[in-house]
C-alpha cells in the first residue's frame, strides 16, 4: 500500500517544551517508535507542520537583524523544513534500524507552487511569530511593513498569507523515492511558497497550510489512504463542550454539512477536515483523522475518525 503520512506538531513539540533541539528529537522517537510498523510493509510519504519552528526562526531573525541580515519567509520556511527533516530522519532512522524496518530516510526540501494572483495575498490571515502589544505591532507596521492583527485577546501578532497550494515542484523526485523504498520527507510545513516565473520559480512571502500540502501531494502521487496524525484521537463535533461526539466513519456529504455549521476551528481541526474531504472527492479512497496511539485501529477501521466517499 502507498500512503501519506502527515504528523503534526505535537509530533516535535509538546504544549510546555522550550523547543530545544534534544526536545524535538525525544518527540521524534516517540512518534516513530508508536508508527515504525507502518512503514515496514507500506511504500510511505512523510510530511510535517512547522508552526513553531518557524516562529522561532522569524524571533531569532529578529534579535539578530543588527549584526546579520534577516531571512524573508521563504528562505525562514526552507530552514524550517532542514532542522525538522533533520530531526525526523534522524530519529525515525534510528528505530527503523532497531526494529529491523528495511527503509532508508531522506529528506527533501520541497516547493509548493501558489498562484500570484490568489486572494490569500491581499487578504493575509496566518498568524506567525510572537505576541506583541498595539505600540509595538505600529512599529513593526511602520518600520518593516507587517501587517499586524490582534490575535485571541492574547495579543498583536504578524499574519501572512495562506495561499491554496496548487502544485508540488519536486513530486517526480518524490515519487522516485518512494518507488526506490525510500520514506521521503517533502512538503515540511506546507512546502516552500513559490510562484512561477520565466523558466523557473521566485520564493514569496506566505506560509501555506501543511495539511492540504499533504492532501495535495497526496492526490499527484496517487496513494492509496491519507493518514493525518494530531493530538487528539478524531474529529470532534461540540469540541470542549459536555455534548461533544466523536465522528467515526463518516461520508464527505455529512462531514461537510458540519464543516458548514461552524464545528471545526480555524486554526486547528477545519485544515485537517478541507484536507480529508479534498483527497477524499479527488481520489475516492479513505482519509483518517487520528493521533500515533490509534492509528494502527484506526487503518482497521476501529478507530479515529475515517473520511469515505
Amino acid at each position: 500500500m502507498r500512503a501519506t503520512l502527515a504528523v503534526g506538531g505535537n509530533a516535535l513539540l509538546e504544549k510546555y517544551d522550550r523547543g530545544t533541539a534534544e526536545e524535538q528529537i525525544f518527540r521524534a522517537e516517540l512518534t516513530a517508535r508508536k508508527t515504525h510498523d507502518f512503514f515496514k510493509n507500506n511504500d510511505v510519504v512523510l510530511t510535517h507542520g512547522n508552526g513553531p519552528q518557524v516562529g522561532a526562526i522569524l524571533l531569532q531573525n529578529e534579535f539578530s537583524s543588527s549584526v546579520s541580515p534577516a531571512m524573508p519567509l521563504d528562505v525562514c520556511g526552507a530552514m524550517s523544513q532542514g532542522n525538522i527533516g533533520y530531526f525526523l530522519q534522524t530519529a525515525f532512522q534510528k528505530i527503523f534500524n532497531e526494529t529491523g524496518v528495511n527503509k532508508k530516510v531522506v529528506t527533501l526540501i520541497t516547493r509548493t507552487v501558489v498562484e500570484k494572483n490568489d486572494p490569500a495575498f491581499k487578504n493575509p490571515t496566518k498568524p506567525v511569530g510572537k505576541y506583541y502589544t498595539r505600540d509595538e505591532a505600529r512599529v513593526l507596521e511602520v518600520n518593516n511593513g507587517f501587517v499586524m492583527r490582534e490575535d485571541a485577546g492574547r495579543g498583536y501578532r504578524r499574519v501572512v498569507p495562506s495561499p491554496v497550494p496548487v502544485d508540488i515542484v519536486e513530486i517526480e523526485q518524490i515519487r522516485y523515492l518512494m518507488n526506490e523504498k525510500f520514506v521521503p520527507i517533502a512538503v515540511g510545513g506546507g512546502g516552500i511558497p513559490v510562484v512561477r516565473t520565466n523558466g523557473g520559480y521566485a520564493g514569496v512571502e506566505a506560509v501555506i497550510d501543511k495539511d492540504l500540502a499533504s492532501s495535495l501531494i497526496a492526490i499527484e502521487l496517487n496513494v492509496d489512504i491519507f493518514v493525518i496524525l494530531t493530538a487528539v484521537d478524531a474529529a470532534y463535533i461540540n469540541f470542549n463542550k459536555p455534548n461533544k461526539q466523536k465522528l467515526e466513519t463518516i461520508e464527505t456529504s455529512e462531514i461537510k454539512k458540519l464543516r458548514a455549521e461552524g464545528h471545526f476551528a480555524t486554526g486547528s481541526m477545519l485544515p485537517k477536515i478541507d484536507a480529508a474531504i479534498n483527497f477524499v472527492e479527488k481520489t475516492g479512497r479513505r482519509a483518517i483523522i487520528t493521533n500515533a496511539e490509534n492509528m494502527y485501529d484506526a487503518l482497521k477501521g476501529s478507530a479515529g475518525t475515517i473520511v469515505t466517499a
